[in-house]
């Protein structure tokens, strides 16, 4: 080899030739790497030698990581009583914000999404305003296994279906998503195996519900669609908006109605409100339940 060409073999003091490896990289190399990776990337090299563990637990490259409004995110679980923040690194941080933070007295839900730093937020039906719950001839919450607040509204039966919510918070830059995570007929379980009643599901063929969402810069998203598939839990797509600024709050309002009163309509479960980066699988969110 020419004395221009690049060696992997290094002296080893007593005369042998030693093979280099990744695990000699410069840590000041490696933490360049991982600047262009993914946090489950970064995870994964941490594994391959001293120099990539020490980076991969370097203050300035998990700041990169986290969104530009971290300080704000962790203020909120702050105010929840839920984090102490004190003496923690990026990483810890980072790995923190990315497991479900409760607020809003237990009836929302936040978190990054791992890869991207981009956040995920969950809403219960006991924070939307819904038409009717406190009637019971209308509505009643159930508790079930298969929410994440453990409580679903259970709609019986009902001329005027409307449901509505809204938040103010500062969502990290970039274009997010909403769901309506919704199921026909009452899910129960017998013997250990789920199944479902139909007894109360009628009306939702005749006309489709409406879907709405509104920001407030402006921003505004209509759809419309039928709800449909009994027995299973589908998320409806409530329409998407986009964030520029990070240190800006969003005022998001949004709503789902079907308040043609010449039919009734019932037997529907709401779960919760989904918001999401575009793109997100909404499917890998919630177990499946059989």
């Amino acid at each position: 080899m020419g004395a221009g060409g690049s060696s992997m073999v290094g002296s080893e003091g007593d005369g042998r030739a030693r093979q280099r490896g990744l695990a000699d990289m410069p840590e000041s190399c490696v933490a360049a790497v991982m600047l262009r990776l993914d946090p489950p990337e970064i995870c994964g090299l941490a594994r391959l030698g001293r120099s990539f563990r020490a980076a991969a637990d370097a203050d300035f490259v998990w700041e990169a990581k986290l969104p530009a409004n971290y300080l704000y995110l962790m203020e909120v679980a702050a105010e929840e009583g839920k984090c102490s923040w004190g003496g923690m690194s990026k990483k810890e941080i980072y790995a923190r914000l990315s497991r479900p933070i409760p607020f809003d007295g237990g009836t929302k839900e936040f978190w990054l999404e791992k890869c991207k730093g981009k956040v995920c937020m969950l809403i219960s039906s006991k924070a939307l305003s819904i038409t009717g719950i406190n009637d019971r001839r209308y509505w009643n919450y159930i508790p079930t296994e298969e929410s994440r607040f453990h409580m679903v509204g259970y709609l019986q039966q009902i001329w005027w279906f409307e449901v509505g919510g809204g938040i103010e918070f500062q969502f990290p830059a970039g274009t997010y998503s909403i769901y309506f995570r919704l199921h026909l007929g009452r899910p129960y379980k017998r013997l250990g195996r789920r199944s479902y009643s139909p007894e109360h599901i009628h009306g939702w063929d005749i006309k489709p519900v409406r879907f709405q969402l509104s920001t407030s810069d402006g921003q505004q998203a209509v759809s419309k669609c039928f709800i449909d598939g009994p027995g299973g839990w589908v998320h409806y797509h409530g329409g998407d908006f986009v964030v520029e600024d990070s240190n800006t709050t969003t005022n998001l309002k949004f709503s789902m109605a079907q308040i043609d009163c010449t039919h009734t309509k019932g037997g529907l479960c709401v779960d919760c409100v989904l918001i999401c980066p575009k793109g997100f699988r909404v499917d890998k969110l919630f177990p499946s339940h059989t």
